[in-house]
């Protein structure tokens, strides 16, 4: 009897083997308004209880493009049945949490039990820009309860996310945090709900030893009240820029200051609710980051390994990248301000918030919302965030920072420099191939060809971004072999960019790194 992965690698071997490898005008600040992501459906999708073996960035798909389309997609390698590990980037345990019915279902609770929940408030850190109307915050959250679930309940959820790993065998710690995220994911969403926000000044948010963290600091006055204009969505959530008051000049102008300042932000006047606003000034550096594989270590393209990563282990810093960070925000002029951009969904993202705020620059964040929840329709999600921030702060320079393991950033990142050629400062990306022996799939810089090749920079460690010069336009160490030749990279199979080959020891080296993703999901 034939096994069936080896019949599946003899197909894919097969066709791989010698195939040629292929090759806007800003918004005006004083008016956002918010829009619909561009849908663009995933190319493959699979089904499966889990989801842990790899469609990373539809490598056969791509091989095949440049072979007469004779294979469309990877599942005319893999079969249709076979479940996919990760979409663009996005993690599948972090994709299709259960909302509402779904999580009353799971969680065998009614309608009488849900009422009596009280109902919380998840306040993600906003920032606000400058416009002729004075400053407008972009308070982003989602409303919901949290339903009280037994400790062997929610054990028994959170095993359905754990591979070859039952909770009980975790340490104490990771078994505390496992629970912990389990339960921030089974809650139920409220629709059309009223938000309030109280607002005062910060004293401090961030957590690399700087006053205040991120160059912020506290302006003498504002506090106040304010009721967003729009009750939530279907999936609890509020995404809305509602302009503030500023009496007697109590927060500072953002046309007479070039610092970024910090107000708290309380939820329905709730101290559990609360969040930080970053009041940003029309000029200056942001730095938008990602931070998986690039803050913190999750091995997202390692399945067992990124699933313990993200719900048992404490989260890690990459090597010394707080360092970097830290010097950044020590060096950098004071109207510098931090962004972190995460397509993580909101139930999972108070972990990541905590870790920011203990470990790096205070700053604001971008989420993936709910009412983008379908994965067939968010593969834009990322595109959407970054196109927000530019559009609200068009006279600012942008500083992307991410990895190379995520597809949607390999062609976002360099698309904004294309779209915004003046807002782009510099792209500076990990090449998690040729750093992490666990990363086997290539990564394309295509996108990259027409972009100034000293605007962007492939490094290897946090110490490769060490003495550069941001603020005047230096993105590239010298000292650090760049290697971009447009097309399909990888370091560990040896493939070079557009008009490469695959080699039969790197088509073999392709093929076991599907088979042995394929054997943790079988």
């Amino acid at each position: 009897m034939h096994h069936p992965q080896l019949l599946v690698a003899a197909a894919a071997l097969g066709a791989v083997h010698g195939i040629a490898i292929p090759d806007a005008t800003a918004a005006p600040a004083a008016k956002v308004e918010a829009r619909a992501p561009v849908i663009t459906p995933a190319a493959i999708r699979f089904h499966g209880s889990h989801s842990y073996a790899y469609d990373r960035r539809n490598i056969i798909s791509d091989i095949a493009s440049g072979a007469d389309n004779i294979l469309h997609s990877i599942g005319s390698v893999l079969g249709t049945d076979l479940p996919s590990y990760v979409i663009s980037g996005i993690p599948n345990y972090f994709q299709d949490f259960p909302v509402g019915d779904g999580v009353k279902s799971s969680l065998s609770i009614d309608d009488e039990q849900l009422a009596a929940l009280p109902t919380q408030v998840l306040n993600v850190p906003p920032y606000a820009n400058w416009t002729d109307e004075g400053w407008q915050i972009r308070f982003r959250g989602n409303v919901y309860k949290q339903p009280n679930t037994s400790l062997d309940k929610i054990d028994e959820l959170a095993n359905v996310f754990l591979v070859d790993v039952d909770i009980q065998d975790l340490p104490p710690d990771q078994q505390a945090q496992a629970r912990n995220l389990t339960r921030s994911i089974f809650v139920v969403q409220q629709g059309d709900q009223n938000v309030s926000m109280h607002l005062e000044p910060a004293p401090m948010q961030g957590g690399d030893g700087e006053p205040g963290g991120g160059n912020a600091i506290t302006p003498p006055g504002g506090s106040q009240n304010v009721t967003l204009p729009y009750l939530t969505t279907d999936q609890g959530d509020f995404d809305v820029f509602v302009p503030i008051r500023n009496a007697s000049g109590a927060i500072l102008a953002g046309n007479e200051t070039s610092n970024v300042q910090r107000m708290n932000v309380y939820a329905n006047g709730n101290a559990t609710n609360n969040a930080t606003a970053f009041l940003v000034p029309p000029t200056g550096i942001s730095f938008i980051s990602d931070v998986d594989d690039i803050l913190r270590v999750t091995k997202i393209y390692d399945p067992k390994e990124g699933l313990l990563n993200s719900f048992a282990r404490p989260f890690t810093p990459w090597m010394n990248m707080p360092d970097i960070y830290a010097n950044w925000s020590r060096s950098l002029p004071n109207d510098t301000h931090f962004h972190y951009l995460t397509t993580t969904p909101e139930q999972a993202t108070r972990l990541y918030m905590d870790f920011i705020y203990k470990t790096y620059p205070g700053g604001s964040f971008d989420t993936r919302p709910l009412n983008f929840s379908d994965i067939d329709a968010t593969l834009s999600i990322r595109k959407y965030l970054l196109t927000k921030i530019f559009e609200t702060f068009p006279t600012r320079k942008f500083v992307l920072v991410a990895d190379t393991s995520n597809s949607d950033i390999m062609k976002d990142y360099p698309t904004m420099a294309h779209d915004f050629p003046d807002q782009v400062a510099c792209i500076f990306l990990r090449n998690t191939s040729a750093t992490d022996e666990s990363d086997k799939f290539p990564y394309d810089t295509s996108k990259f060809e027409g972009l100034s090749n000293t605007s962007y920079m492939f490094f290897k460690v946090p110490d490769d971004l060490r003495g550069l010069d941001i603020a005047n336009g230096q993105c590239l160490n010298q000292s650090i072999l760049q290697n971009v030749t447009f097309g399909i990279q990888d370091e560990v199979l040896g493939i070079h960019g557009a008009g490469a080959k695959l080699s039969p020891s790197a088509s073999l080296s392709f093929i076991v790194a599907l088979v042995a993703a394929m054997s943790i999901a079988l």
